[in-house]
């Protein structure tokens, strides 16, 4: 599935679990004191009621919550998946050493036993190698190598971007997140002074309800954009960290195999 259906069908998924969120779990008659009596929703019983009052904008950072929570979940995952089956540094050393017997067949089946980034660039190397070094090959040593370099650099075309996927998500998210916020907190602030405005008394239930808004909408975006840059964070350095295993891992080979 391509980046941008992935997100565009997670942002309607999440919409509208966001909305059902808001209208049927916070906005529950059973949240608010004076429900029953006066058909509208004023005063709240309990933290859900108090967040409804926080207005639609807690939809938005609802949806934008679980947005991120989806992320990290698909990232969590696909990294998992990257690693492969087994531990890394046994996987390669007993790769190495298959190599270094010359069973290139053994190294390529423990590859797809293994499975993952770092097994999938070692099988384009190890299956180049031996295809350029069959007996019907007349390449010499240098280009042999040139070839096998340019078959682990297609494969590492194809899973880098894998690695990377849907972290730029998390980085927006979190931005918007933090302006969705601010949004509401400015919204909530213009209503409180709106009625501090009026003549004679304040309405009291209005300067609450637009200070709790303010107040609901900062906290939701915070909420938001922290997750969101932890993680994207989080995962940018694991990202790194597993893109340095795999360059590592080809060195160590290439190096090798310009000693056969």
């Amino acid at each position: 599935m391509k980046q941008s259906s992935f997100v565009a069908i997670l942002f309607f998924v999440a919409l509208a679990a966001g909305i059902s969120i808001y209208e049927f779990v916070l906005g529950n008659p059973a949240n608010f004191l004076d429900y029953a009596t006066k058909g509208t929703k004023h005063v709240p019983a309990n933290l859900m009621g108090t967040t409804y009052v926080g207005g639609p904008l807690v939809a938005i950072l609802i949806t934008i919550s679980i947005m991120v929570i989806a992320v990290i979940i698909e990232r969590a995952l696909s990294l998992k998946k990257a690693q492969g089956k087994g531990p890394i540094p046994k996987f390669y050393k007993q790769v190495i050493d298959l190599v270094r017997a010359d069973q290139f067949e053994e190294a390529i089946a423990a590859c797809d036993k293994q499975r993952g980034s770092v097994a999938n660039v070692l099988k384009a190397a190890i299956s180049r190698y031996k295809e350029v070094t069959s007996e019907k090959s007349t390449v010499d040593k240098e280009k042999q190598l040139v070839e096998v370099q340019r078959a682990v650099e297609e494969t590492l075309m194809l899973e880098t971007p894998l690695l990377e996927k849907n972290l730029i998500v998390l980085s927006t998210i979190a931005s918007i997140a933090t302006m969705v916020g601010l949004l509401g907190t400015t919204i909530g602030m213009i209503r409180a002074f709106k009625a501090l405005a009026q003549s004679g008394a304040p309405d009291a239930i209005s300067l609450a309800t637009g200070i709790s808004e303010a107040l609901i909408n900062t906290a939701g975006g915070l909420f938001a954009a922290i997750l969101g840059i932890v993680s994207y964070n989080f995962y940018v350095n694991k990202v790194d960290n597993f893109t340095f295993q795999i360059d590592e891992a080809n060195y160590n080979l290439m190096q090798l195999l310009k000693l056969k």
